[in-house]
């Protein structure tokens, strides 16, 4: 089959085999490596961010193989096809092949020669198992080929051959075929005209590639990528608004806060600080709240409910709203525990919670105390830390009806009492952190420091500077009391 005859092509210079033997070799290496990341995540198809991977790497093969077809045929170069001989001594170049053989190359790819002189049509194999018919059957003609083609389609392919065959231009198009056995096949059809002595148009060369299989790769790859990035917005906007309803629930103070006895002098030095997930991607149900209450007592507060995102925000503003309500109407740490268990229990959306609940009487200057699954307050007196034996206990919504009970601790001038959630630390242990190291035990380790605070912002900043690390994993609340 002859090549158009209306442009020059330079001379095909040989390549160096070594350089080939080379790219083949690396051609082999990534493809395997592609592999296994293809295989390793399929396990995991619901979660958008592997399907668009796993579509990336199918992608990827598909184009590898082709890679790696074209360096084999460029190496050993392929078949002539035909009596013809070369001297075995040298590499044939692309420009002394006939032209079946140079489509061969190619890869799942045919040619054709559709003659306006004598009305013949020339088909090479490859093209008769694109269109899934048998040399027996004969190559379509110009006026068949529209036939086999979707209707939306046909149009397309009817500009394309009447530009190249009126105009002299050159020929680059997609359509869809549909086979005698009912299956569907993408072809990309690149062709050029073929001029004969007087410059008119003799025949139509084309080469036409069943890219079926790579077009696949390339809309599930659309697919999963505009489903990985709608699954973003819908995290972001859920982030947003997790933390809209965490800022507008969490005390509005910041900096110190003091509360005095009766409009007289300070009983209790107060700070406060939230410290975000390393990612800041999670935003938890973690709280730290501190109130004066009517009766003169103060209430003193942290927790953490189980999950992230706005459904954790909100039970977590659930919860608080009803911890401030009950401890405005009296009730003691322990039985108000108790009631909190039975909202979190009884809910709709059952979750798990620890919290901390602490009244503080600035007359008696005793700390009245309960916990639900969750860190102990630590107390500071002197430059030395101690954590307070906790009272018994469950996790809020663990069970129905449970019990729990309430300790008191006597507190002197200068204390310093650290309320903590448990996301201090990260879950493994850092570069320089003993493993297993707990957060009571590294705030423990911070008494000499606190000794030298001023009051309880100090101790803030303390604790955000040791604790504020990028590896962890997650969410956290501190709240720091000194006693007056």
């Amino acid at each position: 089959m002859p090549s158009p005859t209306h442009a020059d092509h330079p001379a095909a210079q040989s390549p160096d085999l070594d350089a080939v033997d080379a790219l083949i070799t690396q051609a082999r290496q990534l493809r395997t490596r592609v592999d296994a990341v293809l295989k390793a995540s399929t396990s995991a198809a619901e979660d958008p961010r592997l399907r668009w991977q796993r579509a990336l790497c199918d992608l990827a093969v598909h184009q590898l193989d082709d890679l790696h077809t074209h360096l084999g045929q460029l190496k050993d170069g392929p078949g002539l096809g035909t009596d013809d001989e070369l001297p075995p001594d040298r590499l044939i170049s692309p420009a002394e092949l006939p032209e079946a053989a140079v489509v061969e190359a190619l890869g799942r790819a045919g040619s054709a020669e559709w003659d306006l002189l004598t009305d013949g049509v020339q088909w090479s194999d490859e093209l008769y198992r694109i269109f899934g018919r048998s040399p027996e059957d004969g190559p379509l003609t110009l006026d068949e080929l529209p036939s086999w083609l979707f209707s939306e389609d046909q149009q397309l392919l009817t500009e394309m051959v009447t530009s190249c065959l009126v105009d002299g231009r050159p020929i680059d198009g997609e359509f869809r075929i549909v086979r005698s056995d009912g299956t569907v096949r993408t072809v990309h059809m690149v062709g050029e005209p073929v001029l004969g002595g007087d410059g008119g148009t003799v025949s139509m060369w084309a080469v036409l590639r069943d890219v079926s299989d790579l077009r696949r790769s390339q809309r599930m790859l659309r697919e999963t990528r505009d489903s990985l990035q709608r699954q973003q917005q819908i995290a972001s906007t859920e982030r947003r608004m997790a933390v809209e309803l965490q800022e507008a629930v969490l005390p509005p103070w910041r900096g110190t806060l003091r509360f005095p006895q009766d409009g007289g002098p300070t009983t209790m030095d107060l700070a406060a600080h939230y410290l975000p997930s390393g990612t800041g991607a999670l935003v938890g149900g973690d709280w730290y709240d501190a109130m004066q209450l009517p009766d003169g007592s103060s209430l003193l507060t942290v927790g953490d409910l189980t999950g992230h995102g706005v459904a954790a925000t909100s039970g977590m503003a659930m919860l608080l709203g009803a911890l401030r309500g009950m401890a405005v109407a009296g009730l003691q740490p322990g039985p108000l525990m108790g009631w909190l268990n039975e909202l979190l229990d009884t809910s709709a959306q059952p979750a798990l919670g620890s919290a901390l609940c602490c009244r503080y009487d600035p007359v008696t200057r005793r700390l009245h105390w309960s916990q639900a699954g969750h860190p102990a307050p630590l107390l500071f007196r002197a430059g030395a830390g101690r954590v307070l034996d906790p009272p018994e206990g469950v996790l809020l919504g663990a069970t129905s009806g449970a019990k729990y009970a309430q300790a008191d601790e006597q507190l002197a001038a200068g204390d310093l009492l650290v309320l903590h959630t448990d996301g201090l630390v990260p879950r493994r242990a850092a570069f320089g952190t003993a493993a297993g190291e707990s957060g009571a035990d590294r705030l423990l380790s911070m008494a000499p420091l606190f000794a030298t605070a001023r009051n309880a912002q100090d101790c803030v900043r303390m604790v955000a500077a040791e604790f504020g690390t990028p590896d962890r994993e997650d969410d956290a609340c501190v709240l720091i009391a000194r006693i007056a």
